[in-house]
């Protein structure tokens, strides 16, 4: 049975709340870039409460040698349905997934350690990636998404962690049919485990 790592050689993931420090320790987290304030937003407004109704779980990674956090994400179970032709007839398949629904690095920590690259990427494929594939072990999973904000280049770097568009007329039928209302301005992408 797989794993998922809790540690790599420069950074740990913990759960959000495993630690009132937490709480606290996340008030100082900024997203330096005007378009990912949101995420800022959650995790300092609305992460807590979804924490405790069980709506999403939330992990903080944390430089292993100075304790800061270095960044976060958020996961939950879903699923997408797509709709195809099989001679002639349109059929629909739905996908069970889990939702990357927040991610961000942590601007003040880019500022104290210049010399960290791609900390995101780290985090994706080091802890992301395996706690996906780890729950896929214990239930159901055959595809992790997203909803991205609308920007070619953040739409570009999750096409570089292995992310896809859907073809045009499917990715309308998902927008319609099952985006979160407050995911509405984002383009869903999706990669099968």
């Amino acid at each position: 049975m797989l794993t998922a790592p809790i540690e790599n050689e420069n950074f740990k993931y913990e759960h959000l709340l495993s630690s009132l420090q937490n709480l606290e320790e996340i008030k100082s987290f900024s997203v330096a870039k005007e378009t990912g304030k949101g995420l800022e937003f959650y995790l300092k407004e609305r992460a807590e409460a979804e924490e405790r109704t069980g709506g999403n779980r939330t992990y903080l990674v944390r430089d292993k040698e100075t304790n800061e956090i270095a960044a976060y994400f958020s996961l939950h179970t879903g699923s997408f349905t797509i709709k195809s032709v099989d001679n002639g007839d349109e059929i629909q398949y739905t996908i069970p997934s889990v939702e990357l629904s927040n991610f961000a690095v942590n601007s003040v920590y880019r500022a104290n350690h210049p010399e960290m690259k791609r900390i995101g990427e780290q985090v994706f494929k080091r802890f992301v990636l395996p706690a996906v594939h780890y729950g896929a072990q214990l239930f159901g999973v055959q595809a992790l998404h997203i909803y991205a904000l609308p920007y070619d280049d953040l739409l570009q770097h999750y096409s570089s962690f292995g992310f896809s568009r859907l073809p045009s007329e499917m990715e309308a039928f998902v927008h319609t049919n099952i985006k979160p209302d407050y995911d509405r301005h984002c383009i869903f992408m999706y990669q099968i485990l």
